[in-house]
């Protein structure tokens, strides 16, 4: 009888481990759906750019900037707000470098480098709080819009850990595929690589650029193209309306007819110039830069150094070299990059 007993103690103690590590082993194999665990992204851009920075709390990875380009093409987020049935890449087309042809919108190119943001610098900060804006105002984004969606509750788990969907997941997710957006495989970033040589035109329009004979360096900086900062460069001299740029944000009135320097990456696939698309050409650009500065109390000293009092003076053959070092800022491989296209 006590044989009998133990017989079936034993039994029964088996009958119980048997059901808890097969318990623990579905647990186990289910823990990988459930998991946490975003792949970190590699992000890469030459050593001629600035540090980029990246937020503590949005660390960049794969899942995060496919979330993100998701979203960028998704008209979903404008739905119900004023800019209804738009995407970010209803105005932002790759194909132009992420511009929209004959408007004033900015590109995004390199974004990820700036914390100055739009022509009068509306946002400034980091790459999160251009995109809280971009989320909460511009598109005025309903978050229950993605937290009903078959696919949205699961692809933001797999980025942030969680099913719940708000302005910030959504602003996160853009910015890290925003910060993606490098444009630097340019024919002049090949020879700055040693890749290939630029043309004797090419070369002489850098020349031209990169020194105090084009001015152009100052504001543009090599590598980013861009110096973030805002400049009145002599487009007007009495300013109202949108034309008063910065001031509008700052009251200032020393930033009266400062606008944002744009990159001038890919600026030969623009048709559109300046804050109020006045310009049409690369060659009208050049020629207000020569001979068409308008004096004001905010105009930029690089503007009115000794020797640039009427302008650059830049005769045709210059002109035409200048131009030609613009064009070798195309970056192909940007504007057909699959990674950066809808998905």
């Amino acid at each position: 009888m006590q044989v009998l007993k133990q017989t079936l103690y034993m039994a029964a103690a088996i009958a119980v481990a048997i059901l808890f590590f097969s318990c623990r082993k579905k647990k186990a194999d289910k823990a990988p759906d459930d998991a946490y665990v975003p792949t970190p992204y590699n992000i890469q851009y030459p050593s001629y750019f600035p540090a980029m920075h990246i937020a503590e709390d949005n660390p960049l990875t794969v899942e995060g900037v496919e979330l993100g380009r998701k979203l960028y093409y998704d008209p979903l987020l404008s739905k119900g707000g004023p800019n209804d049935g738009k995407s970010c890449s209803s105005c932002h087309i790759q194909q132009y470098g992420f511009t929209l042809p004959n408007s004033i919108v900015l590109p995004h190119i390199n974004l990820g480098f700036n914390s100055n943001f739009s022509w009068k610098g509306a946002v400034s900060g980091t790459m999160e709080d251009m995109m809280k804006f971009e989320v909460e105002e511009f598109f005025a984004a309903t978050p229950a819009n993605f937290q009903q969606h078959a696919e949205y509750p699961t692809l933001f788990k797999r980025v942030f850990g969680s099913e719940t969907i708000t302005h910030k997941e959504l602003a996160y997710a853009l910015a890290q595929f925003f910060r993606t957006m490098i444009s630097s495989n340019s024919r002049f970033d090949k020879y700055l690589r040693k890749e290939l040589q630029l043309t004797p035109s090419e070369l002489n329009g850098f020349m031209i650029f990169n020194t105090e004979k084009g001015d152009c360096f100052h504001c543009h900086t090599v590598g980013l193209f861009t110096d973030n900062q805002f400049h009145n460069i002599g487009l007007d001299s009495v300013f109202t309306g949108e034309n008063q740029g910065r001031t509008e944000i700052t009251g200032m009135p020393t930033d009266l007819g400062k606008f944002k320097t744009s990159t001038l990456r890919n600026v030969a696939l623009r048709n559109s110039f300046m804050h109020d698309g006045r310009f049409t050409t690369l060659a009208q650009v050049i020629d207000h830069y020569n001979t068409g500065v308008k004096k004001s109390n905010t105009l930029d000293p690089i503007m009115t150094k000794p020797g640039k009092e009427f302008g650059l003076q830049l005769n045709a053959l210059e002109k035409a070299d200048l131009i030609a070092f613009l064009n070798a800022l195309t970056d192909e491989s940007f504007i057909t990059n699959p990674s950066l296209s809808k998905p």
